[in-house]
């Protein structure tokens, strides 16, 4: 359930923003309040966040979500591999573009082509 997508933008939020409530993560992450709450005891088990308490307001108690050292570490290899992903999914999404260019040049003008210039 934690992998490297979920755990690069976990970590880099946190980093950002530690007083974010976890259903703001949730939220801004585009997952259930259930899922984050479940991530983030798998980080903070695995020492790489901790939690403080904290006054959000005269009578509310709140959390600060804070990465360790070791948390750093695991955001800069998250990181290393999330953008190694990215740059291959761009590589092999660059050669499809042209392969299909290629493909709607060797064929040439078609009426749905046509059609796809006046819209």
């Amino acid at each position: 359930m934690l992998d490297d997508k979920v755990r690069y933008r976990l970590l880099s939020l946190l980093d950002e923003n530690p007083e974010l409530t976890q259903r703001e993560l949730a939220d801004k992450m585009g997952i259930s309040l259930g899922k984050t709450n479940y991530c983030l005891k798998a980080l903070i088990n695995r020492g790489l966040v901790k939690v403080q308490n904290f006054r959000k307001s005269n009578k509310k108690v709140a959390y600060l979500y804070k990465l360790t050292p070791a948390g750093v570490n695991d955001k800069i290899q998250v990181t290393r591999r999330f953008l190694a992903r990215k740059v291959q999914e761009h590589a092999e999404l660059s050669n499809e573009i042209e392969r299909l260019k290629s493909e709607m040049e060797s064929h040439g003008p078609t009426c749905s082509e046509k059609s796809l210039d006046h819209h």
